[in-house]
């Protein structure tokens, strides 16, 4: 893993720029990292149905004032990089009226649902960016873990690092704190 973004905040604003001008089929999504530019195409069915799932579940818990999204882009100024997460959590006001991303302070839970092409990314890379954005909650479905598909969350990031971790496999739930408290049924993943 690369050392945190370092880049002036012209290097800053030229990533974004990069991110405005990027012209994307529909349905796919595009990451920046320092690595250049990702581009993953639409999910399929059983990825569509645990997102519906997990979708469903954080809706009903969600706080006054945010939504789930699952196409907004979240720009971590301290990697130099904008991902899409599968979900993510965030304040209606704090999402741009333009195509601009979410700054990740903003970012109360991000999830990724892995896929067989990106479980690895979505296991260090994300894992590593998103606590350097200070994202208090990751979501981590994975289906593809060598142990076992199990749903992992991470939370208290201190210093680039999510200090608590939680893993447990399919079919059990799994506890999502505040501003959430809700116990997510794994069941159907």
């Amino acid at each position: 893993m690369s050392t945190a973004f370092a880049g002036s905040a012209m290097a800053w604003e030229r990533l974004l720029d990069t991110w405005r001008g990027l012209q994307v089929p529909e349905g796919w999504r595009p990451e920046l990292t320092a690595e250049g530019i990702q581009m993953t195409p639409p999910t399929g069915g059983p990825h569509n149905l645990i997102a519906d799932l997990v979708d469903d579940a954080l809706r009903r818990a969600r706080p006054d004032g945010c939504g789930v999204f699952q196409t907004v882009g979240v720009a971590i100024r301290a990697t130099g990089s904008i991902y899409v997460p599968d979900l993510c959590v965030v304040p209606r006001d704090a999402v741009p009226g333009n195509s601009d991303p979410v700054p990740a302070e903003h970012v109360l839970l991000a999830a990724e649902i892995t896929s067989p092409s990106n479980g690895d990314h979505d296991r260090k890379k994300k894992k590593w960016a998103y606590a350097h954005g200070n994202i208090p909650q990751y979501l981590l479905i994975d289906a593809y873990d060598e142990d076992g598909p199990a749903v992992s969350l991470f939370t208290e990031p201190i210093e680039g690092v999510y200090s608590r971790t939680v893993r447990v496999p399919f079919g059990q739930p799994v506890e999502i704190g505040e501003p959430f408290g809700i116990r997510l049924e794994t069941n159907g993943f």
